[in-house]
């Protein structure tokens, strides 16, 4: 016998255990978003990621994460702050697991081939393709027409794992981003059911901000022990300017530079920042040991900042849904902010590796065509069955889109040598 609902799902009302696809009840044991956490953790979508790019390529280097590794370690942060603030740590888990599964090879630089390629049928999108796969693509469920429905998660679950919760030109600010195809407007508007327009729910927060975190210092951790950065160069006024000119074209379009100093110095003073001592060998042991406490010490810190916050703002209790919002302090959003910006300007904004990015974006472009050409024979069997079901070309380019956006890097690099 099933334990009671309120037991179980603590927090959650009956509408946001529901899954898009009715399913037979469950015997007595885990609970309905315990079961959205395994299914994610055992998809073939999640081990794809191990072999797509973080910030430095898959097989460059033994130390540096991919995107598996770095949704783990979201979903790290995100579980605790999400208990911490009383949502549900499983759905919270599940969104951290699923966040990064829509990236396509080579990252964000072939998703804007990819965007450019589909701009005529819908574009493309990350975030979207994450949609697309948890409630589509990815073979788990279908349902009782035989239509795929994807891992057929629970309400609850989606609505977490949805960042931008609008589609394409629908924004309620400026912004490229949104989190799902026109396609897709169908489980779109069932998943959001009853949520307000345009905005999050709180366990989505918590990954996107979680998401931020984990980025902002793993990355720079990578770019340092890569040798593309040194912390003590932060130093100098001349790299400082740079940083804050890149963060200012990324992510905060309004920061001054004064306020970039004031976060780095604030960074720089803490006594686990970790710049080499006079004598220590670079990247030895030590000095790796030294930056990866301070990896763990910054995330405790904006974890921290930002639960205090919401804790401040909507008092005790448990905080589920859309019941309220993440709050990040000013000076933790700049200092996240600056340490992207140093990633940004030392590793995906270097000169030097333009040239590679490039040659990547023309690499899926070709592939593109080659593959529209050979369709659906050179297609995989589920891939190739959409393509027969397509109505139109837009919508057989939408399934070549899927193929693509489904291979790791690797896969891609050996699909053109074969197909080109």
């Amino acid at each position: 016998m099933a334990e009671p609902f309120a037991v179980t799902h603590p927090g959650y009302a009956p509408q946001d255990l529901e899954r898009w696809a009715a399913e037979p009840p469950k015997t007595h044991g885990r609970t309905a978003f315990a079961r959205d956490r395994a299914r994610l953790l055992h998809s073939s979508a999640l081990r794809r990621l191990a072999a797509k790019t973080q910030v430095v390529g898959p097989g460059t280097d033994d130390f540096v994460r991919n995107r598996l590794t770095h949704s783990l370690e979201v979903a790290q942060v995100g579980r605790e702050l999400g208990a911490a603030l009383g949502c549900d740590p499983d759905v919270v888990d599940t969104a951290c697991l699923a966040h990064d599964l829509g990236h396509p090879p080579f990252g964000h630089n072939g998703e804007r081939a990819l965007a450019e390629a589909g701009a005529d049928i819908g574009g493309f999108e990350g975030n979207a393709q994450t949609l697309r796969l948890l409630t589509r693509l990815e073979p788990k469920s279908v349902a009782a027409d035989g239509s795929p429905v994807g891992l057929n998660l629970t309400r609850a679950s989606l609505d977490a794992s949805t960042k931008y919760p609008w589609l394409r030109g629908r924004a309620p600010r400026p912004t490229s981003k949104f989190g799902a195809y026109a396609d897709d407007a169908a489980v779109f508007a069932w998943l959001r059911d009853g949520a307000p327009a345009d905005r999050p729910c709180v366990e989505a927060q918590v990954m996107d901000f979680s998401d931020d975190v984990a980025y902002c210092v793993h990355d720079v951790e990578d770019a340092v022990v890569a040798g593309s950065v040194r912390l003590d160069w932060l130093r100098e006024a001349e790299v400082r300017a740079r940083v804050a000119a890149q963060v200012r074209d990324w992510y905060l379009p309004d920061v001054g530079d004064d306020e970039v100093d004031d976060a780095l110095q604030r960074l720089q003073s803490l006594p686990y920042w970790a710049v080499e001592q006079p004598g220590e060998v670079y990247r030895g042991r030590r000095h790796l040991a030294a930056l990866k406490d301070m990896t763990s010490q910054l995330i405790g810190r904006f974890a921290r900042a930002a639960e205090d916050a919401t804790r401040a703002a909507h008092g005790p209790g448990r905080l589920t849904r859309y019941a309220a919002d993440v709050v990040v302090p000013a000076g933790t959003e700049v200092e996240v902010a600056v340490l992207k910006g140093v990633a940004a300007t030392f590793v995906m904004s270097a000169q030097e590796r333009q040239p590679f990015y490039a040659r990547q974006r023309e690499l899926l472009t070709e592939l593109l065509v080659a593959l529209t050409e050979r369709a659906p024979d050179a297609l995989e069997p589920p891939f190739r069955e959409d393509h027969a079901a397509a109505r139109d070309d837009a919508a057989r380019l939408r399934v070549i889109v899927d193929q693509i956006a489904s291979l790791t890097d690797v896969s891609a690099v050996a699909w053109h040598a074969r197909l080109t």
